[in-house]
């Protein structure tokens, strides 16, 4: 292996990391993990990011689709992540995406087949309800983080507009790959900014070994909650859908023609992902798509160098201290960054709505009944309170209100209507043949 492969790969690995070390550390500030848990989270997730992406390049009969792409932690699970743990426990977390990795390894070959229920319409109101969902978190961070003693103070405020304002001034004036990594540009320089202003604790760093096995179940055996299960395969089908026009993309990128069996087998190595996510107590997966930009800009599209990749980050997993590194970015830093970043989930889904025809009153009508639902639900989780228990698992979560609202507005309005237009179709060619006879 020459040094030209290994300065590819590592740019990958830059590519995706700020987006693979971010998501563990909101996910587990907001639900109250210790530092030292925070730091096993960051460092499992880098390992499985990394294993997530060797399932994926490594082709065979069963799974992996064989295209140079990139896995990490889906930011569309971190909402319902969060909103899981506070309501069922961490321990319900993991056993919610270890059955949706179960269900979308299973099922793979099919999921092609049900892809039609779940256009754009669907799947950019379910991303937007989602990035809306996480607009709170970032906000309480911004203050401080929910609790602080300092929470709202001037210094935390100013803290995180300057990361905001940095963040954004990197877009603005600077191009190519430090762009693409600006977030993590912005959580190093607040992080600096935070240590003069004395808001950096480096004994997490300090304790933390230098080598560390990974865990099954290390954060205690998983609990199977119905709600949570049911979020959780709505999230693994969003991100299915999201990695098909990954797929796709690099598919023509690499001029390699792809059929149904290659997209069951991608569909299979990303279900074994999210279910060896949920073993380790780490995330679900799926496809980066800033790793297919780095891919366009360098021009390489060979499978070595990201597999090669693959292995740095199973590397990095081993070594607990310098994930704790990430650990120490104080919670200002944090908000700042994540304002853009969980925006940028609002707009992507935005992105997603804009494939939409929105001359057809039924669509607008589903986007609006689905975000009002899913915001609805989420700034009044006490809505359907007196709702009995077996509801409550459809209508308790806002990501799965909304969600469950999108789909089946979708298959009232345009599936069964299309299926109406069939049966016209025919019915018209019927009785013309028979005129003709």
């Amino acid at each position: 292996m020459n040094g030209k492969t290994l300065s590819l790969s590592f740019q990958h690995v830059l590519a995706m990391y700020g987006g693979a070390v971010i998501v563990p550390l909101i996910v587990g500030g907001a639900i109250g993990l210790t530092s030292l848990q925070l730091t096993y989270l960051v460092a499992i997730d880098l390992m499985m990011c990394g294993v997530a992406t060797l399932l994926q390049v490594m082709r065979n009969k069963f799974f992996g689709i064989g295209l140079p792409v990139v896995l990490g932690c889906t930011f569309t699970a971190v909402g319902p992540m969060i909103s899981i743990g506070q309501s069922y426990g961490v321990s319900a977390i993991y056993g919610s995406i270890i059955t949706a990795g179960i269900l979308v390894t299973i099922f793979a070959k099919f999921f092609g087949k049900l892809v039609r229920f779940f256009p754009p319409v669907v799947t950019g109101s379910v991303v937007t309800i989602i990035g809306i969902t996480l607009i709170p978190v970032a906000m309480k961070d911004m203050a401080g983080g929910e609790g602080a003693s300092d929470f709202g103070s001037l210094s935390n405020i100013g803290l995180a507009f300057g990361v905001l304002l940095f963040i954004i001034l990197l877009f603005r004036f600077l191009k190519g790959f430090v762009r693409s990594v600006a977030i993590l540009i912005g959580l190093v320089g607040g992080t600096i900014v935070g240590a003069f202003m004395g808001k950096v604790d480096i004994t997490p760093v300090k304790e933390a070994s230098w080598l560390h096995l990974p865990e099954v179940f290390h954060f205690g055996f998983p609990t199977f909650n119905v709600t949570a299960i049911l979020t959780m395969v709505l999230v693994a089908i969003v991100s299915l859908v999201e990695s098909t026009g990954v797929y796709f993309a690099l598919s023509d990128i690499c001029e390699e023609e792809i059929n149904e069996d290659d997209l069951a087998r991608g569909y299979r190595a990303e279900g074994l992902a999210i279910l060896f996510g949920g073993l380790f107590n780490a995330f679900p997966y799926t496809t980066y798509s800033q790793n297919v930009g780095l891919l366009q800009l360098s021009g390489v599209k060979s499978r070595k160098v990201i597999a090669t990749a693959g292995g740095m980050l199973i590397v990095l997993g081993f070594l607990p201290k310098l994930a704790a590194i990430t650990t120490i970015i104080p919670h200002p830093v944090l908000g700042g960054a994540m304002v853009a970043m969980f925006g940028m989930v609002v707009a992507y889904g935005i992105k997603m709505l804009s494939e939409v025809n929105f001359a057809s009153q039924e669509n607008l009508l589903i986007i609006a009944c689905s975000v009002g639902m899913g915001l609805g639900v989420t700034v009044v989780p006490d809505l359907f309170a007196k709702f009995p228990t077996a509801l409550q698992i459809l209508t308790g979560n806002g990501i799965v209100a909304g969600s469950i609202t999108a789909i089946v507005l979708n298959l009232i309005f345009n599936v069964s209507v299309s299926k109406k237009s069939e049966r016209e179709k025919v019915r018209v060619l019927s009785s013309s043949t028979q005129r003709i006879s």
